[in-house]
């Protein structure tokens, strides 16, 4: 199956559920690890930082500069307990969502 672009909606929770799962990382990292876990989802820098922007912005994420294994700077996210609200609520609505189209494929 063809890797592809389909995030829409759902990076921010991606994002979350891997820093959730892994604690502080790079964009990069998350990146990687969403495309690694998904086999599928592909994520561009051009949708990744804004989110993860957007999430900073909101609370839900922390950024640091920090000093990586290689002696290079990078900037790290974690979560925050605003995140981890945030995270509880999507994956709700997450499942919500997808056990109605699931219903509704289910009746075709």
């Amino acid at each position: 199956m063809p890797r592809t672009d389909a995030l829409q909606g759902s990076l921010p929770l991606l994002i979350l559920k891997i820093l959730a799962r892994r604690g502080p990382l790079h964009g990069y990292a998350i990146a990687t690890h969403i495309e690694a876990a998904s086999d599928l989802l592909r994520v561009e820098e051009g949708s990744l930082y804004p989110a993860l922007h957007r999430l900073e912005a909101s609370g839900a994420v922390r950024a640091r500069w920090r000093v990586t294994e290689n002696n290079r700077r990078a900037r790290s996210y974690e979560l925050t307990a605003l995140g981890r609200q945030q995270l509880d609520s999507e994956q709700q609505r997450w499942t919500s969502i997808t056990a109605a189209i699931g219903r509704v494929l289910g009746q075709a």
